[in-house]
């Protein structure tokens, strides 16, 4: 079954072929964001794919930088309705919009690098753990808590569509020892875990207490990488100041030394399951 697709690859490249467009014109940001009335950040967002862009100001932006060829507005044209479309995500309701920019990254992704402090990771959660955490999250609100389970689950089948999503996720080993959802929840979820990192596509490693502190301790992030013809890594930085996304060089060659240290430092894939099994017959 082929992996679902969301608008955030045609937006990027829709974005792309606007901003080309614009520059063989010699028309700057701030010029076309006069004609169209708009600001230029809107012009930024649009050519970054952050957003969509409705047709008509397609059309003018098109006549403006002198693109007339009928079967490359075609092309163009095609990739607007794409990006326009609600992704696959939608008929879970209303998501925060950073949560909403990470499901269509990550769908669009042929790679995902994860660490994770507190909790497992979402792709590699049991139903039952997810609903724990989720619970905790929204007390009270089983609505709220149910769709988002449901929505966390659905995400899953990125690992096993195809072509399924290389995942290398880093748990710190404190995540192990944390009884969420009790010791029934939580010994299903070491197993599960046990059996998810046999799969090809999927590489996990425990960071052992005894490597003390570590750069990890600071927080969870994820770095997704794309085809590169589609777009450059982003990192996702996870903080109680507010999530954010890292795109500039610099960021991301921090963030990746980052993960380049948490793996040097983490047991093997091996040692890992076996870790994770042991503490799973702990519980039993």
């Amino acid at each position: 079954m082929p992996r679902a697709s969301g608008p955030t690859i045609a937006r990027w490249q829709l974005g792309r072929q606007i901003k080309a467009a614009r520059e063989a014109a010699g028309i700057t940001q701030v010029e076309i964001a006069d004609v169209l009335g708009c600001s230029e950040s809107k012009i930024y967002k649009i050519e970054a794919g952050d957003v969509g862009i409705n047709r008509g100001d397609l059309i003018v932006m098109l006549d403006r930088y002198g693109i007339s060829d009928e079967q490359r507005r075609a092309t163009i044209f095609d990739l607007q309705q794409q990006g326009k479309q609600r992704g696959w995500w939608a008929k879970y309701g209303q998501l925060p919009s950073n949560y909403s920019m990470y499901v269509g990254l990550e769908g669009a992704a042929v790679e995902v690098k994860n660490f994770e402090l507190a909790v497992v990771p979402g792709l590699l959660q049991t139903e039952d753990y997810a609903r724990a955490i989720t619970k905790a999250a929204w007390p009270g609100k089983e609505e709220e808590v149910r769709r988002r389970v449901e929505l966390r689950m659905a995400r899953q089948a990125c690992l096993t569509e195809d072509p399924p999503l290389t995942f290398w996720a880093i748990v710190d080993e404190g995540v192990l020892h944390r009884h969420t959802g009790g010791i029934d929840v939580m010994r299903a979820q070491l197993r599960h875990l046990v059996e998810m990192s046999k799969r090809p596509n999927i590489e996990l490693q425990v960071l052992p207490f005894s490597e003390g502190w570590h750069p990890g301790t600071v927080g969870s992030f994820s770095i997704l990488e794309f085809p590169e013809d589609v777009h450059s890594p982003v990192a996702y930085v996870v903080s109680q100041a507010g999530d954010a996304y890292l795109e500039r060089e610099d960021d991301m060659r921090r963030v990746t030394l980052t993960y380049t240290h948490l793996h040097a430092a983490a047991l093997s894939a091996s040692k890992s399951r076996d870790l994770i099994a042991a503490v799973a017959r702990d519980l039993a």
